[in-house]
């Protein structure tokens, strides 16, 4: 039984794959492409938390006294 992937994990791998093929752009279609694989998963995670999937926050480090 195949099951359904969650829709944040769907759309990450569609914004990955074109990373891969040199189609993913910053802003828009116009912008520059993006050639760092860390700003591709930013985008990636930020277009799927738009869609409503529940993706948690990077946690900020705290500083130690």
């Amino acid at each position: 039984m195949a099951r359904k992937k969650s829709k944040g994990k769907a759309k990450v791998e569609k914004v990955m794959e074109e990373f891969k093929s040199g189609e993913l752009h910053s802003g828009s279609k116009q912008g520059p492409e993006v050639t760092n694989r860390k700003q591709a998963v930013a985008i990636a995670l930020n277009s799927a938390r738009k869609e409503g999937a529940k993706i948690p926050r990077k946690r900020s480090k705290t500083k130690k006294k």
